[in-house]
């Protein structure tokens, strides 16, 4: 059984939450995942003033991928950083890409997940997870968020993402804030969980 994380990151926060969402997917027996990072849609000196390029080089090895992919998966977990409470430009293009799925009906039955980040504590994550939904409905997929199994979102001890809707983490206004212990513990929990569901779906 496959799982396929699609995700955009810019800086790696998104990157290093999608990592802990395919360990996650490992802990169920018989369940591959395998990394994605959809095309980047900005010219390498827009990305270089912004202090990006450096950073994307550590995730460069992660190959891009191509919308017939997204078919021959079992689930997809799709990760994208917040843009004003929505997803970011570059997964929207990849998204928009994928009418020819949707023309066969090539993702109908399969299970969906998405997880995110954002600059601030209440950066959108949650309507960047929800407005992301109306994709998936769309496509026909099953939509898998991140139960209140995962006890971790029920922590007010500290500042932490994450919702019934997906993991997420919080960057802070120059990306300084990597994910957190209990970040990446929800994006693991989401892994496992997509993949346990994915698998009792093809049963």
């Amino acid at each position: 059984m496959k799982v396929l994380i699609v995700y955009y990151s810019m800086y790696g926060h998104i990157h290093r939450m999608a990592e802990a969402i395919a360990e996650g997917v490992r802990e169920i027996k018989g369940a591959k995942a395998e990394m994605r990072r959809v095309p980047e849609t900005l010219p390498e000196d827009i990305l270089k003033k912004m202090g990006a390029l450096e950073a994307q080089k550590k995730f460069a090895h992660v190959p891009v991928c191509a919308t017939d992919e997204l078919a021959d998966a079992d689930a997809i977990i799709f990760g994208t950083p917040t843009r004003f409470g929505n997803m970011c430009g570059q997964m929207r293009q990849f998204l928009d890409a994928t009418g020819q799925l949707w023309l066969k009906g090539a993702l109908v039955g399969k299970a969906g997940s998405v997880f995110t980040s954002s600059a601030t504590q209440h950066g959108g994550q949650e309507s960047t997870i929800l407005s992301f939904h109306t994709t998936l409905l769309h496509q026909g997929m099953v939509i898998v968020g991140l139960p209140y199994a995962f006890q971790g979102q029920m922590r007010i001890d500290e500042i932490t993402g994450g919702s019934p809707y997906g993991a997420s983490t919080i960057a802070g206004g120059q990306g300084e804030r990597m994910p957190s212990e209990n970040e990446l513990a929800a994006a693991r929990f989401q892994g496992k969980h997509v993949a346990a569901i994915a698998s009792k779906l093809a049963k």
